[in-house]
């Protein structure tokens, strides 16, 4: 089973249909299989092999589907970039991967310029997709010239275990961990969302969160390709844009973040806006405001949410039947995949009583790269911790409360303390540093830290700002700063987290 396989059968069933709309050019099931086969056949012919890891750099786009697909045909693993993160970052997780192939979008070639020289990526193996490339490197659509569009002669055997991507998150001990996503495991995730979506061919969804993350990808265009649907994506969308593309292509299903729903209500009127075609609207990756649901509630629209995260992709899925009912749930387990609520000896808790959320089934990640003892710590017999605390009630719908780990999500980005605190002490005026979210009106949540200055060190906000700059992503710098004497700790010599520090 491979997943590229589904884009050459609806090549075969429907070539001329639609598969993908991108920055409002059509794309064929047909045209969209030619031009996955000529990269493929390029791959081959250039001796990239199964398990080979190919790193990708690139905004949303046809292309980006493309490279995924390729190096799925072939059985390589693609490795999606965020494009948020610094240069640092960026070699960080290439070099952790092994990467010896890089596709990059022309816009972050000053990006990788910096860090060439230190990149794993074998020479004539950086591609750049865009109209022109620097010299060290070639331009992808000559690339796909070059390649023939039959289908590939892949002699790997290619199975529901075979690795097809590695999809890094940041970890809690300030270094991103590679998630490893197998073609099954992906392949149970879309039947998933499928159920719940309900797609048939006819059906198109706006993918508007990036497809370096599992929401993008996994949630929101994988599972309308799969199904012989349309993905209608671009670079990225503005509040209004979104609006005005569901009712351009007559859009069926609506799945985006808390954030965009946040600024949709701040920057535009739904009222000068058909949305008559879209049968169900979906949310999930971060805290949802009650107030928001309500809102949206008021103006007609039910929005229900997902719960999930990289390693298990979609666990929890409230049915649009279920949405005002269940205002504020993230639903039930997915048809495939299990899901409990444990105490800390792993025992079930009762319904309406607190504890941490554990998920299994063919939907789990296989590990994390290059750390067998950290998959084991998170994978215990079969059940993955998600860290994440929460209830069921007495019908059974499953309710976030908090997050036992200290992440926090900002805008859609998952944030962790431990990475921002450790580039903060690497400052030569700060003496210690605790990070954490406090609600924030534009972005759901925003990092605060709190300060330790060395004595008689001066040190102003704005200098700490331009710290970070250059050293993490902009959404990981913290939002607000404070100065403090001390950081709390309890009893026990451990650091309260937030804990009277927040304004």
């Amino acid at each position: 089973m491979n997943v590229s396989d589904w884009i050459k059968k609806w090549s075969l069933v429907l070539p001329d249909k639609v598969a993908i709309i991108d920055n409002h050019v059509p794309i064929t099931y047909g045209e969209l299989n030619n031009r996955i086969n000529s990269l493929s056949n390029y791959f081959v012919e250039n001796g990239l092999c199964k398990g080979d890891r190919v790193a990708a750099l690139l905004h949303n786009s046809s292309q980006f589907m493309e490279i995924f697909f390729a190096v799925s045909k072939i059985g390589a693993i693609i490795v999606p970039l965020n494009f948020r993160l610094t240069a640092r970052e960026i070699k960080y997780i290439i070099n952790d991967c092994s990467a010896e192939t890089l596709f990059f979008d022309e816009s972050f070639i000053h990006t990788i310029e910096e860090i060439k020289a230190s990149l794993p990526v074998k020479k004539g193996r950086f591609f750049c997709v865009g109209q022109e490339a620097p010299v060290w490197s070639r331009i992808y659509q000559e690339v796909l010239d070059a390649g023939p569009c039959h289908e590939p002669a892949v002699i790997d055997e290619i199975g529901m275990e075979t690795p097809h991507i590695i999809m890094y998150t940041s970890g809690t001990t300030g270094s991103p961990k590679g998630a490893i996503l197998s073609h099954g495991k992906t392949f149970f995730n879309i039947l998933n969302a499928s159920i719940y979506y309900h797609v048939t061919p006819q059906d198109k969804i706006i993918v508007s969160r990036p497809m370096f993350h599992s929401g993008g990808l996994l949630v929101d265009t994988l599972p309308f390709l799969y199904n012989g649907a349309c993905a209608i994506i671009k670079e990225r969308f503005s509040p209004k844009e979104l609006l005005d593309a569901i009712q351009k292509y007559s859009v069926t299903v609506v799945e985006t973040s808390a954030t965009m729903y946040r600024f949709i209500l701040e920057q535009c009127n739904l009222e000068e806006y058909d949305l008559s075609s879209v049968k169900c609207f979906f949310t999930g990756g971060e805290r949802v405001p009650l107030a928001l649901l309500r809102s949206y509630k008021d103006k007609g629209i039910i929005i229900s949410q997902v719960f999930g995260q990289t390693e298990t992709s979609i666990t929890t899925w409230l049915p649009i039947e279920y949405a005002q009912e269940k205002i504020g749930s993230v639903g039930i387990p997915v048809f495939h995949g299990e899901v409990r609520i444990v105490d800390k000896s792993g025992n079930d808790v009762n319904r309406g009583q607190t504890g941490e959320i554990v998920v299994s089934g063919p939907i789990l990640m296989s590990g994390y790269w290059g750390k067998p003892e950290l998959t084991r710590e998170t994978i215990e017999n079969g059940w993955l911790h998600t860290g994440d605390l929460g209830r069921q009630d007495e019908d059974g719908f499953y309710y976030i409360l908090d997050r036992e780990k200290n992440m926090f999500i900002s805008g859609g980005e998952n944030v962790y303390p431990a990475e921002i605190e450790s580039v903060l002490i690497e400052n030569p005026n700060i003496a210690t540093a605790l990070v954490f979210g406090v609600p924030d009106q534009k972005w759901g949540e925003a990092g605060k830290a709190c300060i330790v200055r060395k004595k008689g060190r001066k040190l102003t906000p704005q200098e700490v700002t331009d710290w970070c700059i250059g050293r993490l992503a902009k959404y990981k710098i913290p939002e607000y700063i404070e100065f403090v004497d001390a950081i709390p700790e309890n009893a026990a010599g451990k650091i309260i987290r937030g804990s009277g520090l927040q304004s």
